[in-house]
């Protein structure tokens, strides 16, 4: 699997009358290797995930219960995409700003990284992540 920029991209989903599963499998159904997974739950009404993008990391984010948007910028403009689909993933690659907004009642977002928690490879300032993208687009 080879993604290059922000997309929504369908997981297996095996269908059955005791209940659905979806996989998310390296490298069948995963464009990378995950190294760290975290999940965001409990999020009070209107609150927003505020931004941030990687330098090198990318992420793979599934709404496991309920739906929540994603708002990314970046090298392909901005975009939002709304997750409600549990057979359903959205790719982010690097350098690419995301908020993530709109969470429903009791959902549940899971972020699967590629690479382990490292605190240098965040860009938490709108403005540097901006002079970054524009340093990218001269080269």
């Amino acid at each position: 699997m080879n993604l290059t920029k922000p997309q929504i991209f369908p997981l297996p989903c095996i269908r059955d009358l005791r209940g659905n599963l979806s996989v998310l499998q390296y490298p069948d159904s995963m464009p990378f290797k995950p190294m760290r997974a975290y999940w965001i739950y409990d999020v009070p009404s209107g609150v927003v995930r505020y931004g941030h993008a990687y330098y090198s990391q990318s992420e793979v984010i599934v709404a496991l219960s309920g739906c929540f948007d994603v708002v990314t910028d970046g090298i392909n403009g901005p975009q939002r995409f709304q997750l409600n689909r549990t057979y359903q993933a959205l790719f982010l690659p690097p350098l690419t700003w995301r908020v993530i907004e709109n969470f429903s009642t009791n959902s549940v977002a899971l972020v699967l990284s590629s690479s382990l928690y490292d605190e240098a490879d965040y860009i938490r300032d709108i403005d540097v992540y901006n002079e970054i993208l524009r340093s990218h687009e001269i080269k």
